[in-house]
């Protein structure tokens, strides 16, 4: 009983002397979470249809972002990822919007060639 009684006191300091003060040490560690920068997809955005610039706007961006992240400025990369996104998600419908009014306006021509080369050959 006498063997337990100090082992504990050498572990909790002694006896009769006044608490101890503790500090805490916080170390800040970088997120694991990899920030999506977004460049390939602006880039493709910028090589096929760039209607209104949307895809070159949207790769600016997201250089930045790229170039914010190196920096360590992760909320300035955060910000501009987002723009980045925003500007590709627009791009993207714009360019679906007049793929397919290229391909209406192409097959009511092809229709009406059509048309009127079967008038011309049948009497």
């Amino acid at each position: 009983m006498q063997k337990e009684q100090h082992e504990v006191l050498e572990l909790g300091g002694p006896h009769g002397s006044a608490p101890t003060m503790t500090t805490a040490t916080m170390i800040s560690m970088p997120s694991d979470i990899p920030l999506p920068d977004h460049v390939v997809w602006s880039f493709f955005n910028t090589l096929f249809m760039n209607t209104c610039c949307l895809g070159f706007i949207a790769y600016v961006y997201s250089v930045k972002s790229r170039d914010r992240k190196v920096m360590g400025d992760m909320v300035g990369a955060q910000n501009y990822a987002s723009t980045a996104k925003c500007l590709n998600i627009c791009a993207l419908v714009v360019n679906i919007f007049s793929a397919l009014v290229l391909i209406i306006i192409f097959a009511s021509y092809y229709a009406a060639a059509m048309q009127a080369f079967t008038r011309t050959t049948n009497p």
